[in-house]
């Protein structure tokens, strides 16, 4: 009996371990869509000009939590990789959003506020949803937060690249989300 119940002690403390765990992972979730899921078409671009933009051009609410200590601000970049025929476009570039923000309501990242705006590949500063060309498949949009040790004073209008350069040595942890869409 004693042995029995000394097992069991064992393996509920061992299932126990790994939620605790999971629990403090830095995480990045969208009511509107699970990992890995397809988009809706009202997140899609509408571009007058692009016949590929063929959505509402809504940005999804982003929710996040457990980010580590020491987190001053966050950078959130959406970038498909397929895009440009495989070069890749760059879709938002947020940045300087506080600390003590934990997410995004649905249609906030097409507004610049709570963040600042950094220069997509259409050169916007605010969301600009997926446009891929018919036939080429569902492309994979990576959403991925960066925490930095940076407070939120960094200069509006940098690209990707420039903000990446900024972060190198602030950042604390990244996550990610895909979302995928496809016409």
């Amino acid at each position: 009996m004693k042995k029995s119940l000394f097992s069991a002690l064992c393996l509920l403390s061992g299932l126990a371990m790994p939620v605790a765990y999971a629990d403090s992972l830095f995480i990045l979730q969208s009511p509107d869509f699970a990992d890995n899921a397809m988009l809706q078409k009202k997140f899609a671009g509408n571009a007058k000009d692009n016949p590929n933009c063929t959505g509402e051009n809504a940005s999804p609410a982003l929710v996040w939590s457990h980010a580590p200590t020491g987190t001053k601000s966050y950078a959130l970049i959406m970038h498909d990789p397929e895009g440009a025929k495989g070069l890749g476009v760059t879709h938002l570039v947020a940045y300087n959003i506080p600390s003590s923000t934990t997410g995004f309501a649905a249609n906030a990242l097409v507004k610049e506020e709570g963040f600042t705006g950094g220069k997509n590949s259409p050169g916007t500063t605010t969301w600009y949803g997926p446009c891929p060309p018919p036939g080429t498949g569902a492309h994979h949009y990576t959403f991925t937060l960066i925490a930095t040790d940076l407070d939120p004073n960094l200069k509006a209008g940098m690209s990707k690249e420039e903000l990446l350069a900024a972060l190198k040595g602030h950042a604390l942890a990244a996550t990610g989300l895909v979302g995928r869409f496809g016409q």
